[in-house]
């Protein structure tokens, strides 16, 4: 051996040699040890599979950019909730006030759960799948219960999406479909469509022209042919996003996460110039601080926060899956969580000042019609003269003035006032009727949208927001499907985008029939909140207490290259578990204490009814539970007993560019130890330098390492007592 080589500098000096092999080992060229004696499984050398396992690990795809990425979260979690959900919470919860325990729970449960999503995708380069089969096997189901949730959420999704395809081509006219009732015509007599005058234009247009609903769930009613190609229409949009995996959709996230802040800043700039826009915004933030002590609120706000970020779906593991590991997911998580709170905020500001113009204009309809009755009245002498006040000019009448005559006329005519029919036209009741989900986009939105000078260019942008919003969270939750499925099975990405959406849309004719939308109702009611609720208290209590948080604290220290604020370690081993264990109890109890219904729209009382769910709807809707729920009990038995393996049974070696990787065996750290070495541990150095040590999965020693993200990763190699003849 040359002089000047390492290995001969370090035989005169006191130090162990266990180093300089170390240091030998850094600089050596790659070495394939399952071709080598230190293979010591006895497994056959598949040259094949370790070529691509070796080629998946280098060609794994990257976001072209950070922006790129941060893009495609935001898309992700800003979704048609912060839109159509969190205004109506805030309204309902007490306005201002609720914003306070929203931000609570966003800092101690959504951002740490957030966060640990980020990091075990960043950390391990796989799919919810891969991850949670890498962190613990035997919890392995928690990828694939993801994966089947991700399936239910985007079938009904989707068909939101094809709604809004529908207004925003019918959107392409003047005066817009649904500002008036149509006229029908009876014989030589035309009147008015009699569903449509007792109700409203909007509510009509909704329910007959584009749902064609049914009276109830039981009534088929056959396809809605026009919805059927809307859906087909937004499955095409979908796996063109998504053919080509974040090469294809990561571009397409630079309009559609990007889009609907253009239009929501239009839209508060419009909103704020119309009348009665100052009158919403008030109502909204008033604070109501009594509902601050309502366990229900809390309970709401929690949910909100859960659902908003995406958490359990696969989604956020999937794209943070594509980045480096040196990236500062810490940094991802915090911006991303309350750039979601700040559109929130932004979304809700916009939907009452809108929603504070149409009050104005319903109340001051309300007046005119009243004062109708009110000169009726008078001209039947029914009322007396002397009951209006002098001041009052019935040519330009206010709510104000309306409101004084109101008053008197109660007040004198207290025994027969109910015969009369009068109603009160307080601007007050008007913002007080909640709206929310379709409700809102599709009925009150629009409805309002029709008083707006140039309502097409309006609704145009508004529903061509709704369509990027539904867009950015679809690719996301079908990244939460495709993405551990390729990464485990090692399917073609294109076949099997393509093959998946197929089969989605031929799945979701389910939701384009008569009665699909009370369909869309049951999914979105128990499809997803309570299995959801399990995954990711599993996915916590993984990380926390069976992977361990001191030793993924260290893996994101040297990861990050800091430290994580120990708030961290607190919330992931305490709070969080406990904060979604009573979650899911109050989720539990509101199933039970609340019978399974949904809101039908009978025709002939132009009117919504609430009616329970027949037998054999809750025949699905239990199972839907049951299946989404049912791959985490499965994996545990199967991996628990062995009847399947969990991937982890064999113990090989892959020497790489200087960095050593390991599947880890199902061997203790002393057993594995005296196998390779026959040597008790304490009496064995670790070769590698202690910056580069890190407490792996399924170890405590400190001489495992940081490591490629194929399989479950690491190194445990003591080569103290290695010939170096044989190196």
């Amino acid at each position: 051996m040359p002089k000047n080589s390492k290995v001969t500098q370090r035989e005169h000096s006191s130090e162990h040699v266990t180093e300089s092999v170390a240091d030998l080992l850094a600089h050596e060229e790659p070495v394939d040890y399952k071709r080598s004696i230190l293979n010591v499984t006895g497994e056959t050398w598949d040259k094949q599979k370790d070529g691509e396992e070796e080629l998946d690990a280098e060609n794994r795809p990257a976001w072209n950019s950070k922006l790129q990425y941060i893009l495609a979260q935001i898309g992700y979690s800003v979704g048609l909730g912060n839109v159509w959900r969190f205004p109506y919470l805030c309204q309902k919860n007490g306005g201002g006030a609720y914003l306070v325990p929203y931000l609570v729970l966003l800092i101690i449960i959504g951002l740490p759960l957030f966060f640990l999503e980020l990091a075990v995708g960043q950390r391990i380069r796989r799919g919810s799948i891969g991850v949670w089969n890498y962190i613990c096997p035997r919890l392995g189901g928690i990828g694939y219960a993801s994966c089947l949730v991700c399936f239910f959420v985007g079938l009904y999704y989707n068909v939101i999406i094809g709604w809004s395809i529908f207004y925003f081509f019918k959107s392409f006219q003047y005066p817009l479909p649904w500002s008036e009732c149509p006229i029908v015509k009876n014989g030589s007599v035309a009147i008015v469509e009699t569903e449509c005058e007792r109700s409203s234009a909007t509510t009509y247009f909704w329910y007959r022209e584009t749902l064609d609903i049914s009276n109830s769930i039981s009534e088929s009613g056959g396809l809605n042919w026009k919805m059927t190609l809307c859906l087909l229409v937004a499955w095409s949009l979908v796996g063109l996003a998504m053919i080509k995996g974040i090469q294809s959709s990561g571009k397409v996230m630079y309009f559609s996460s990007l889009f609907p802040y253009v239009v929501l800043v239009c839209f508060l700039v419009r909103g704020l110039l119309l009348r009665g826009a100052v009158d919403g915004i008030m109502h909204m933030f008033t604070p109501k601080l009594d509902k601050m002590l309502d366990p229900q609120v809390w309970r709401e706000a929690a949910t909100q926060v859960f659902f908003a970020l995406g958490l359990g779906f696969g989604g956020v593991i999937a794209f943070s899956s594509y980045n480096k590991q040196d990236n500062n997911c810490h940094f991802d998580a915090t911006l991303v969580s309350f750039i979601n709170f700040f559109t929130s905020v932004l979304a809700t500001l916009v939907v009452f000042a809108v929603l504070g113009f149409k009050a104005n204009i319903m109340n001051e309809k309300c007046v005119v019609e009243n004062a109708e009755k009110i000169l009726g009245y008078l001209n039947t002498n029914v009322l007396s003269h002397d009951l209006i006040p002098p001041h009052v000019n019935f040519s330009h009448l206010t709510a104000k003035d309306y409101n004084e005559m109101y008053r008197v006329i109660m007040t004198v005519k207290e025994g027969h006032f109910k015969e009369l029919g009068l109603d009160a036209c307080l601007l007050e009741d008007e913002l007080n009727k909640s709206v929310q989900g379709t409700g809102l986009a599709f009925i009150a939105f629009t409805e309002a949208m029709t008083h707006f000078p140039a309502s097409p260019f309006w609704s145009v942008m508004f529903f061509l927001m709704l369509i990027n919003l539904g867009l950015g969270s679809m690719i996301g939750t079908m990244s939460g499907i495709t993405t551990p499925i390729i990464d485990t099975f090692k399917v073609r990405k294109e076949v099997f985008t393509v093959g998946c959406c197929i089969f989605a849309f031929v799945v979701g004719l389910i939701f384009v029939q008569r009665s699909g939308n009370y369909f869309v109702t049951m999914f979105d009611d128990y499809s997803a909140t309570l299995p959801l609720t399990v995954v990711v208290i599993l996915e916590n209590i993984a990380v926390a207490w069976i992977y361990g948080t001191k030793k993924f604290m260290q893996e994101l220290t040297e990861m990050l290259g800091f430290r994580p604020y120990q708030f961290y370690y607190y919330t992931w081993k305490y709070v969080s578990p406990i904060c979604m264990a009573v979650l899911m109890t109050a989720s539990i109890i509101q199933l039970g204490v609340s019978p399974p219904g949904y809101s039908a729209w009978i025709r002939e009382e132009a009117a919504e009814k609430f009616l329970f769910y027949p037998t054999w709807a809750m025949a699905i809707l239990i199972s839907l539970i049951i299946l989404a729920s049912l791959p985490l009990p499965l994996v545990f038995i199967l991996r628990q007993f062995h009847l399947v393996s969990d991937g982890s049974n064999a113990l090989s070696v892959t020497y790489k560019k200087g960095r050593m990787m390991k599947d880890i065996s199902n061997l203790e750290d002393n057993d594995e130890t005296r196998f390779i070495l026959s040597k008790v541990p304490s009496e064995t150095p670790s070769p590698m330098p202690t910056h580069r040590s890190y407490l792996g999965p399924g170890s405590n020693s400190p001489m495992e390492m940081s490591s490629a993200p194929n399989g479950r990763y690491g190194s445990g190699y003591l080569l103290a007592s290695t010939p170096e003849s044989e190196l």
